[in-house]
């Protein structure tokens, strides 16, 4: 793992993976907040500017492993299961868990993305992408998830933009 870094475009719904030399290594299609951008703690929105990967969760996890509070529950992931508890907002197979870098922007007090949980994680198959429709997070494919989770390490930077 060379030194890599992830921009998440807002506007395209996008995640793209980057070399050293910036060249792209993966693009992916992804789902950020329905509420669109924002930084303030209990406005589910995506928070906007550089961050770093703080911590990987769920590493040697089977696809559809559901996690809840970064912890495994015992459960996979199903159509029937998503129908029995469907206001659930699924967290699977991976969790890559943001922390902001701009104090007052991402960081610290009420606009602190770790605090506020925010993650790059896996989601139910049928779940749209390319759309937004998270709570705030950034959510993926479970395979996509799975690849990039093994490309990166911790504290790669992560810069989230609105375009």
């Amino acid at each position: 793992m060379g030194k890599q870094s992830i921009r998440i475009s807002i506007g395209e719904q996008t995640l793209t993976l980057f070399d050293e030399a910036g060249q792209v290594l993966r693009r992916y299609a992804v789902s950020t907040a329905s509420n669109g951008a924002g930084e303030v703690s209990g406005s589910f929105c995506t928070p906007r500017g550089r961050h770093l990967i703080r911590a990987r969760i769920g590493a040697g996890l089977p696809e559809n492993t559901v996690l809840v509070r970064r912890r495994p529950t015992g459960e996979t992931y199903s159509p029937e299961l998503g129908s029995q508890f469907a206001g659930r907002d699924w967290i699977l197979t991976r969790i890559l868990w943001l922390s902001g870098c701009e104090p007052q922007r991402n960081r610290l007090g009420s606009v602190d993305t770790m605090r506020r949980y925010i993650y790059i994680h896996g989601s139910p198959d049928q779940a749209e992408m390319g759309a937004p429709g998270s709570h705030g997070c950034i959510r993926m494919r479970n395979a996509e998830i799975v690849e990039l989770f093994d490309l990166v390490a911790p504290y790669t930077p992560v810069e989230i933009c609105e375009d």
